[in-house]
């Protein structure tokens, strides 16, 4: 995985997602550039991903959005909790009341590995640099 500096701005995508924490983006053979980037090296769920192409969002983030938080963004919400003890509308909060550079500051210190400094994978409960376990699923 990439080291803290790799979360940016153009890593956050519009669900709050710091794309920079996602396995797609630490793929070794066509690394995705994260939802702000070109579609070119994106797995397809991703290029299609309705957050991302919602017409009803007029700015950056779904938060501006008059249906916030919609079914979509809910459930979305939901799977992340459960699964990665991650939550989009956490991570938008911030981001509204707190501004963008903030939640990075914060992203920065909370998804580092202990073992080797690099960042975890959201979606893995061990660090991919070193195999650090960072995560208990209990």
């Amino acid at each position: 995985m990439p080291g803290p500096d790799s979360i940016v701005g153009d890593m956050i995508a519009p669900c709050g997602m710091d794309c920079a924490l996602c396995m797609a983006v630490s793929r070794k053979k066509d690394p995705c550039p994260g939802c702000r980037g070109p579609d070119g090296s994106k797995p397809k769920y991703c290029v299609s991903c309705k957050m991302v192409v919602c017409e009803k969002r007029d700015s950056d983030f779904c938060f501006t959005c008059d249906s916030y938080p919609c079914r979509r963004m809910k459930d979305l919400d939901k799977r992340y909790r459960t699964k990665y003890s991650m939550s989009m509308i956490d991570n938008l909060k911030t981001i509204k009341e707190e501004g963008l550079d903030r939640f990075i500051e914060k992203e920065r210190g909370r998804w580092i590995c202990e073992g080797c400094g690099d960042l975890v994978s959201v979606h893995r409960d061990n660090c991919l640099s070193c195999g650090y376990k960072w995560r208990n699923n209990e």
